[in-house]
């Protein structure tokens, strides 16, 4: 399947939940991370707005993207996890367009620090950089490259600190 460049996204509905479960499933390896979805949306973290599908024309649910609050040190931020895409629609553009709702759904609701802790050759495209650099820790170890952070909106300096995640990440 080719790149596409006309993918539609939206905003999650009721209706979409057994769809993203399924996506989520058949993109990792094991249940943990279908799970952590389903935990994330009876928790408080979850914010209306930011769990954004992407759809093929005839409406079929192909990709997830998904923002929750967590803080860095005692400033509210967003936490960028998981993103998923059906196997035969990865690498075709959906989890991209997926990802770019999300972030600019939460602009628009004026929210500011996103982090991730993804591969470092794919989330420089949406602008995210080592958190590092900002001060910004998550509270366990992983490569310095693959923890990132994005701001929102250049007006504003990013916060520094220890990233809390919301209590279904179980850390």
């Amino acid at each position: 399947m080719n790149t596409r460049t006309n993918w539609i996204t939206r905003t999650e509905t009721d209706a979409d939940i057994p769809a993203i479960r399924g996506i989520v499933l058949a993109a990792f390896d094991t249940p943990m991370e279908a799970g952590l979805v389903d935990a994330l949306r009876a928790d408080t973290s979850w914010i209306p707005g930011l769990s954004v599908v992407t759809l093929t024309p005839d409406g079929t649910v192909v990709g997830h993207a998904l923002l929750t609050r967590c803080h860095i040190g005692d400033a509210p931020a967003l936490c960028l996890a998981p993103v998923a895409v059906l196997p035969e629609y990865q690498k075709t553009g959906a989890g991209s367009a997926a990802v770019r709702a999300a972030l600019d759904a939460a602009e628009g609701m004026g929210e500011h620090a996103v982090t991730v802790l993804g591969h470092p050759d794919y989330y420089p495209r949406f602008g995210f950089t080592r958190a590092s650099v900002y001060g910004i820790r998550p509270p366990f170890d992983v490569p310095d490259e693959a923890m990132m952070a994005l701001g929102l909106d250049t007006g504003r300096s990013m916060p520094g600190g220890i990233i809390r995640y919301a209590a279904p990440f179980g850390v």
